[in-house]
């Protein structure tokens, strides 16, 4: 006569308590936070010649922004730099515009085409509030 054991069935987590699976996504989600980088005068004069350049030259830029911990990326040009709501206005490469908080920028690239080649020059950047 053979043994009829439910085997792994008994010890398996049969049943999830939706408060518990909720902790266990937000601790999940708060490991993969990070804190939010420290950005100097100096990069932030340094974004202000680079965003007008840019602009200027109606170049591309990828720009990271920071939110609730993450980061996020998008590629587009610059369109408008608001100094009275502190945003700035990009046209993203799908042709729809998207508006960002200046103190949500934490990096960025600009994209120059040259020669058929598109080249990166990387810049950290943040504009100045007053």
């Amino acid at each position: 006569m053979a043994i009829r054991d439910r085997d792994k069935k008994k010890w398996q987590f049969a049943f999830g308590m939706p408060e518990l699976i909720k902790a266990q996504r937000d601790l999940w989600t708060d490991q993969e936070r990070i804190i939010k980088p420290i950005i100097d005068e100096y990069e932030k004069e340094e974004f202000d010649q680079r965003i007008c350049y840019a602009m200027e030259y109606n170049l591309s830029v990828k720009i990271t922004t920071w939110s609730n911990g993450f980061t996020s990326n998008m590629t587009g040009r610059i369109h408008y730099v608001d100094p009275i709501s502190y945003q700035l206005r990009i046209e993203l490469l799908g042709g729809e515009f998207q508006q960002i908080d200046f103190e949500d920028v934490i990096g960025g690239q600009s994209l120059i085409k040259c020669c058929s080649n598109y080249h990166l020059f990387t810049f950290n950047f943040l504009l100045q509030l007053p």
